[in-house]
């Protein structure tokens, strides 16, 4: 089985996902830019408990902290909106609410990925990667 994946955000929920489903409190996973942005974004609205890039190079890991000790898992559902085969974008005006506030969207925008509300305040729009509640 080869460690590739054609969608690796879509990876990173899926595992993220199946780890928190079966209690674990850590999951590894190859690293990637564009998903430790993502999984450092789900650290600073508090859906993770840590984040932390281990080795060097073309090894390089990804290490998530789900939950500490004697928690339940922050994360409730995570869906991912926009796929390769359908992109999903959105105005600054259309950016969807997640349970009326308690959840968050993450937009990649020309001025980076952030969250809804942070895209919203600063009026731009973009592709909407995936939604945690």
């Amino acid at each position: 089985m080869s460690k590739v994946s054609t969608d690796p955000i879509a990876d990173m929920l899926t595992r993220l996902r199946n780890a928190i489903a079966v209690n674990k409190n850590e999951l590894s996973l190859p690293h990637s830019k564009s998903k430790e942005t993502v999984a450092r974004l789900l650290y600073d609205s508090g859906f993770l408990s840590a984040v932390k890039v281990d080795g060097e190079g073309i090894n390089k890991t990804l290490g998530l902290t789900i939950l500490g000790p004697n928690e339940s898992a922050r994360i409730t559902e995570i869906v991912r909106l926009s796929k390769p085969g359908r992109r999903h974008y959105a105005g600054a005006r259309e950016i969807p609410i997640v349970k009326r506030g308690r959840g968050i969207v993450v937009v990649s925008t020309s001025k980076g990925v952030m969250t809804g509300d942070k895209a919203k305040k600063l009026g731009v729009g973009g592709e909407l990667i995936c939604k945690i509640y």
